[in-house]
């Protein structure tokens, strides 16, 4: 791959003007062949497997970064689902595959590990009602371990009962973490048609269609993109959007340089490239202050889940033009405290959790980062994400929920999660109860239009 002066000094630019990085590398492995009937030799296979396959990862992040000059700002793990691999043991507990795998990952030097996951779309097995159960207590006893649950897919419907027993997980994890503002909550995620080969956590995991081992990588540049539409002032619909799909081309031909050439030297296969807008608390590194370059007063202003359509499809459009395998969300992030034109409309009252909720049937993902009232139920918490499971069933896209009920907060309340995760006000949610909605159980059927045999 050639570049021209001018392109280099235009990737320049952007790294040093616009907060362009490589957002994370993601080294995803199997565990498969770790499952044995004793969940101690289990555990010590998973740690024996991961420094033994990921021992290089992060110092070959680093070397990239010198030599090339690009920032890299995670390295990641993501393993297979933990709900597959331990229950040929037995135990009750999954606490301890939590400890094992932060262990390694603090071994490592690597910022998260992602996979203390289940798949429980259509039904919960035994194992994975054990998974679900440990959650609080993993993320509370851990510090790099991410947890993800996929209670929905198009295929398969909504799991209701999954859907209420991940409202009381989100729950207890805020209150085990109570004195951290309950950021065991940050690196729980509960998703419809979760995508198997993800870098980006907190919901990463390497899906069971993998193979033994991949190096996934998320790009990401709010701040280019903004910068590039400044530069056109008043440009019509047609042309904002040639300038998005323009610009996403070149930010994902530097991911893919980075990629290929990670994966190269790790000895692993590329797996895919997600380019996807996701934002930092950093001023100018922001996807709502991109809808307001478009001419949004504020982000949740009339107008902005238009804007934001036509910003997601743009980067994609882009995206697919430049790597031949763009994957995992690959779109535009709307994180409340990780964006702080998000914080700022908040705190302006332009955008509410139900403007944020029809934002979603657009954007990548889903409902993220978003602070809640401490009190605020596990009925509650399931409603909403029976709400954003809905989205993602019905339009065949995949959607995410990571809500934060902090304990001790109100609405308006500020609520701190330090770096990445940023901070923002606590929002208020409808007051009127679901308690009866969700009691019912069982599943929501599949739509119709997923009978495509």
């Amino acid at each position: 791959m050639i570049f021209t002066p001018f392109e280099i000094q235009e990737t320049v630019d952007m790294i040093l003007r616009y907060k362009l990085d490589i957002r994370a590398i993601t080294l995803g492995v199997s565990l498969l062949d770790c499952v044995t009937a004793s969940g101690g030799e289990t555990r010590r296979r998973i740690r024996d497997k991961l420094l033994r396959t990921a021992g290089s990862l992060v110092k070959t992040g680093r070397d990239i970064e010198v030599e090339y000059g690009i920032p890299i700002i995670n390295k990641r793990l993501a393993v297979t689902p933990i709900s597959l691999i331990a229950g040929a043991a037995g135990e009750e507990d999954y606490t301890p595959y939590a400890h094992v795998l932060d262990e390694a990952a603090r071994d490592l030097g690597v910022d998260f590990v992602g996979g203390f996951s289940a798949l429980v779309q259509k039904g919960c097995s035994q194992s994975d009602e054990r998974l679900i159960q440990s959650i609080p207590d993993a993320l509370a006893a851990t510090e790099r371990v991410c947890a993800s649950v996929n209670v929905a897919s198009t295929k398969s419907g909504i799991n209701m009962d999954a859907v209420r027993q991940m409202g009381a997980a989100v729950k207890a994890a805020a209150e085990a973490t109570a004195d951290r503002n309950g950021l065991g909550c940050a690196k729980l995620v509960v998703f419809c048609n979760a995508p198997e080969d993800n870098p980006f956590m907190a919901g990463a995991f390497h899906g069971p269609g993998e193979g033994e081992s991949c190096l996934n990588v998320g790009v990401s540049g709010p701040g280019v993109i903004k910068s590039a539409l400044d530069s056109h002032g008043d440009a019509g619909f047609d042309e904002l959007a040639d300038i998005i799909k323009k610009t996403a081309f070149k930010i994902t031909r530097m991911g893919q340089l980075v990629g290929m050439e990670a994966a190269k030297r790790l000895g692993l296969p590329f797996g895919i490239l997600d380019l996807s807008l996701a934002p930092t608390p950093a001023v100018g590194d922001s996807v709502a202050r991109i809808l307001e370059t478009m001419g949004l007063e504020a982000a949740g202003a009339h107008g902005t889940t238009a804007a934001l359509a036509m910003l997601t499809d743009m980067v994609k459009k882009g995206g697919v033009m430049a790597s031949t395998h763009v994957g995992g969300f690959s779109g535009a992030f709307i994180p409340v405290s990780e964006d702080e034109g998000m914080v700022a409309a908040v705190r302006a009252g332009s955008i509410s959790l139900d403007k944020l909720e029809a934002m979603t049937s657009v954007c990548s993902v889903g409902l993220d980062m978003i602070p809640l009232p401490g009190d605020t139920s596990a009925v509650t918490i399931a409603a909403i994400i029976a709400d954003e499971m809905a989205i993602g069933m019905v339009n065949n896209k995949t959607t995410a929920v990571r809500l934060i009920p902090v304990p001790g907060k109100k609405a308006g309340d500020w609520a701190e999660f330090g770096g990445l995760l940023g901070g923002a006000p606590i929002m208020a949610v409808n007051p009127a109860g679901s308690g009866g909605f969700i009691a019912r159980g069982g599943r929501i059927p599949a739509p119709i239009h997923s009978f495509r045999n």
